[in-house]
């Protein structure tokens, strides 16, 4: 068949409150033009984040059910530690409340003042853990990621040429570990390719430098691999991801993306000492090494959710819906990141808006237009978000200024996705009318979540 189905059948639903143009005008100057601080209830297409914001299947409600909320040794950390081990493959299994938790206690323990962290690109808690403990992300992202419009199959990929020359100019003695994430959520959701992952292991090996993942979208990036690279074709997505994680010695998690749970991570590695480290740092800020700050039926939903993620029909539908949205954005000409990634679709916000310089935010411009046309929420990706020195308050434009609208997995269907196309062209239409934005207040670290703007 042609026509591709949701794999899942809707059991429970959710109202959504649909607000006038009127009411979202006041919400959003309510909430300082920032998406973060509206109240979920006043939304009506939900993209800011796919963390967390999944719907759970009958089985993971029901593996709830079962949860042992034991302090110390509960059953459900040992279905949760089993099902990581099979997985990912990592003999030392740490479980966090959630992904940044797992950053924290890695960044916390690796990195000291003067460290230099390589990725293809770091995301924004991962680059602000990494900036709290006094060390340097670096993204080196491949040539092919600047060209936002090519069909390039792996623009997640690392930039080879670039991690040598970091090596030898830094020393490996300032390189605690290299990190790549997949997918890479910062430029655009794209793939890494397996010959990427084994370059870079081979790379670090030669180096003696640690080499981490990022793998909060593994199974989309596995299933991107089957899908794109050449010999992977008749392969199982799950062998797929174990080799993944093979070439790999430790790997950080956010289960609140490619797990469906609605909280939850770990932090995984093959070094004893190291994770004896860990561990005491886990004691400190998340708790007893056998919870790490979870109850015990979220250790069961992220269990049965790590499964469920590697079903090859899920993933085909996964990837093919998020498609169908970029191949109408292109059809209709509005600059969008291509090809399309498998969590979310990236509006080039500075194509979109070019008239709006990159010190002007047009990404949060555009983020607040959306929401104001139809209630659509999504997230700034740019300057806002990685344009600015903690450390020395320095401003400057970032790589990219891209408009995330990230896709929860199982909750919205086909008719919500035209809704979102419909909205997006309208903007466009009017794109000439859009002004610029400046920042009102805010943190030194992550300023996007708690920032407030005004118009320019």
């Amino acid at each position: 068949m042609k026509t591709i189905i949701e794999p899942f059948r809707i059991k429970m639903v959710e109202p959504i409150n649909l607000t006038t143009r009127e009411q979202r005008e006041q919400l959003i100057e309510a909430a300082r033009y920032n998406p973060f601080l509206l109240r979920a209830e006043d939304v009506i297409i939900d993209l800011l984040t796919d963390s967390g914001t999944s719907a759970m299947s009958a089985e993971a409600w029901a593996a709830m059910m079962r949860g042992d909320e034991s302090y110390a040794g509960a059953r459900s950390w040992y279905r949760f530690r089993d099902t990581v081990k099979e997985i990912f493959g990592f003999e030392q299994v740490i479980p966090t409340h959630q992904g940044r938790a797992a950053e924290h206690i890695l960044f916390g323990v690796m990195v000291q003042a003067g460290s230099v962290i390589p990725n293809n690109t770091h995301f924004d808690t991962t680059r602000a853990n990494i900036e709290f403990f006094g060390g340097k992300a670096v993204d080196l992202p491949c040539i092919e990621a600047d060209d936002l419009d090519s069909d390039y199959p792996f623009k997640g990929n690392m930039n080879i040429g670039a991690l040598k020359k970091l090596i030898a100019t830094e020393g490996p003695a300032r390189i605690p570990l290299i990190m790549i994430t997949v997918t890479n959520n910062s430029g655009g959701g794209q793939p890494v390719s397996m010959e990427n992952i084994r370059e870079i292991s081979r790379i670090a090996k030669d180096a003696g430098i640690p080499f981490y993942m990022d793998a909060c979208r593994f199974a989309e990036n596995a299933h991107f691999i089957k899908r794109r690279e050449a010999g992977f074709e008749n392969t199982p997505t799950i062998d797929i991801a174990k080799e993944m994680f093979s070439h790999a010695d430790g790997c950080t998690m956010s289960a609140k993306k490619d797990a469906f749970a609605n909280i939850g991570g770990f932090l995984c590695t093959n070094d004893a000492e190291l994770a004896h480290r860990e561990r005491n740092a886990l004691i400190l800020s998340e708790g007893f090494p056998t919870y790490g700050g979870l109850a015990g039926r979220d250790l069961e939903a992220v269990a049965v959710g790590l499964r469920e993620v590697l079903d090859e029909d899920y993933l085909d539908y996964r990837l093919l819906s998020t498609r169908y949205v970029v191949q109408h954005l292109r059809d209709m000409a509005i600059p969008v990141v291509a090809p399309a990634g498998g969590h979310a679709v990236y509006l080039d916000a500075r194509r979109f808006l070019p008239h709006i310089p990159p010190l002007q935010y047009p990404g949060q411009a555009l983020a607040v237009e959306l929401f104001i046309e139809a209630g659509i929420r999504g997230v700034e990706i740019g300057t806002v978000m990685f344009g600015s020195d903690p450390h020395t308050g320095e401003e400057h434009p970032a790589r990219l200024d891209l408009l995330r609208l990230a896709i929860p997995r199982r909750v919205y269907t086909q008719s919500h996705m035209d809704y979102v196309l419909e909205a997006i062209q309208q903007v466009w239409q009017r794109r000439d009318d859009i002004r610029g934005m400046r920042i009102v207040e805010a943190p030194k670290f992550l300023r996007h979540f708690t920032a407030s703007f005004d118009w320019v």
